[in-house]
Order: C-alpha cells, then structure tokens, then sequence
C-alpha cells in the first residue's frame, strides 16, 4: 500500500504545475510550514487521498503542508490532536465521515466534542464502498452469486472491515442483516492488513473503500461485485451499482474533509478554503482523484458542518443495526 501511495503521488504531480500560486502579503498566513494530522495509518485510502491534497496545498500557499499520521480509536486519537491544537492556523487535519458522524455514536466517551471542538474548512473527496472477493478463493461473478454461497455455508463466512464501527464495517453487517446470512466480522487497522487477509483466505469479503482497491481490481487479482455508489464509478463501468445487483436503497458514500481546531481565525479558514476550491476543481487532479478510486469535491466550511449533521441519524441507525461498541 505504501507503494500504491507513492504510485499515485508521483502521477499525480503533473497537476501541480497547473496550479497558480496566489499573491502573498507580507506576513500574511502562512509563513511556516502547516502540520496535517491525518487519524489513519500511512498507506490507507484517508492517507493517500490527504497527501494529494498536502502536496498541492504546498504549492499553491507557498509553505510546506507536512502529514503527521496519528492512527488509532477508529480516528478519534487524531482527531483530538486536531482539537486540542493552537488555534493558530499551524495545525489542521483531515477527518472522515466515520469521525464526523459515527464515532459519537460507537463510543461511550469521546476525548473531543466533534461539533464544538473541530472548525470544517472544507469537504475534499467523496468515494464509494466497494464489495469484493477473491475469485480464486470465492466461486462467485455477481453479488447475488456471492450471497447464495454465502448461505450456503455451514459455519457462515468472515468478512474483514478496517475498524469496528467505520464504514466498512457498518456497510457489510447491513448488507448481511438484509440478506440474513450468517457472517463473523473480522476487525483489521486498516486496508494494510485488510487487503493480505482477503489474498491469504483469512477472511472472504469486504465492502471497503474503493480507493484501496481499485488497482487490484483492474490487475484481476480481485473482483468487485458492486459499488455502493448511487451510479456506475466512471473508470469501473462494468461494475454494477448495489441497486443494479439486487440491493435496493443501499447507497453509502465515504467522504473526508479538512478540518482545524475550533476558534483557528476566519481569514486563515477562508484563505485555506479557497486553496481548496482551487486544487479541487482544477481538471488534472480531478481526473488523478477519479482513477485513484475518488473524486475530489469541495465545498464551503459550513456545507460541510451540515453534511455531518445530515448523515449523523443514519449512520446512528447503522451502528444500531450491526450492534457495533468500540468501548
């Protein structure tokens, strides 16, 4: 997976030539190098998608945007470096759907109050989940194939997630509540680990992130069954959607956003948003973000603050449904 990541860094720095360096004001933010903290380990969809955006972000405002990696309690242990940073526009970071609108629901106590203690600056990508076997492994070509021999089986199946409670986990225990299929959740600290489970046979399924995947689906080695988003993903088109293969009403969408601690100044936020609406729309990295299993969105700091507000109840009624507790 380091490698995937370095892969896709050096493709992806073609765009930053494209990308136009605003005027800097004399002592105008920034002017030294901005920690990222990123919640997840290296080599994970989060990590990789956050270090597109660091390498483009130190482009257009002229310092150094440096990854700080801090995995760990489903993200929150980064997350709270975030909240409990200087306000003073030299730590930012970016979360994930799971620590914006899930954790508060998986943990009995959370370190940080996600809303009061975390200021959004923008949302940044948006990626489906992706369900997947091995076909050496598993004698399935369709989702539906791969139910019916899952419930065929005697002792069920296992299938890996990255996490109690993410995403991962939560899309797959629906998937198997609906279908009535017994399936043992096997718990991993990311794709890293996730990934040599499904070669190696430890576990049979997952319905993860699609940017972890997507290169060992085109290579053959593993095969997708259907993404959870609400149409076909542009650079897999004969992948089915989750609706196309039988399951109805099952869209998820995985997303990040950059976030800094709360009270960091409004012109620092402003600045950085806008830094983000350019890397975001710019069509070279539009297009990197697409064949890396993503697409890069942006948005204004209080859009994103109402997506996690929308998506808090359903994500809620999720870990319900899988019986997820982290502590």
């Amino acid at each position: 997976m380091l490698l995937r990541r370095d892969l896709i860094g050096a493709a992806l720095g073609a765009a930053v030539g494209a990308l136009s360096r605003p005027a800097l004001a004399q002592g105008e933010w920034p002017t030294k190098p901005v920690r990222v903290i990123v919640p997840y380990p290296p080599g994970g969809a989060t990590d990789v998608l956050a270090r597109l955006y660091t390498e483009r972000l130190g482009a257009v405002l002229g310092q150094p945007f440096v990854v700080d990696n801090r995995p760990g309690a489903g993200g929150n242990i980064g997350a709270d470096a975030i909240a409990k940073a200087a306000p003073d526009g030299y730590t930012f970071g970016f979360t994930t759907v799971s620590i914006m609108a899930i954790n508060q629901f998986l943990y009995r106590r959370m370190p940080f109050d996600t809303v009061k203690d975390l200021a959004p600056v923008a949302l940044a990508w948006e990626l489906p989940n992706v369900a997947v076997i091995v076909p050496e492994r598993v004698p399935a070509k369709t989702l539906a194939e791969f139910l019916a021999w899952a419930k065929a089986q005697p002792k069920g199946v296992l299938y890996g997630s990255t996490g109690i409670g993410q995403t991962t986990h939560l899309s797959s225990a629906l998937l198997f509540q609906r279908t009535g299929i017994d399936a043992t959740h096997v718990p991993y600290r990311g794709a890293s680990q996730t990934i040599p489970s499904l070669l190696s046979g430890d576990v049979e399924f997952t319905l993860d992130n699609l940017a972890s995947y997507v290169s060992m689906i085109q290579e053959g080695r593993m095969r997708a069954l259907a993404v959870t988003s609400a149409e076909r993903w542009p650079t897999l088109p004969d992948v089915p959607t989750m609706a196309e293969a039988g399951m109805p009403d099952f869209v998820v969408t995985v997303w990040g956003e950059m976030v800094g601690p709360a009270r960091t100044p409004r012109p620092v936020i402003d600045r950085l948003n806008a830094a983000m609406r350019q890397i975001a729309h710019d069509p070279a990295v539009q297009e990197r973000f697409l064949q890396g299993g993503a697409r890069a969105v942006w948005s204004t700091p209080e859009d994103a603050a109402a997506r996690a507000a929308q998506e808090r109840p359903k994500w809620q009624e999720m870990v319900r449904i899988s019986g997820a507790q982290a502590d």
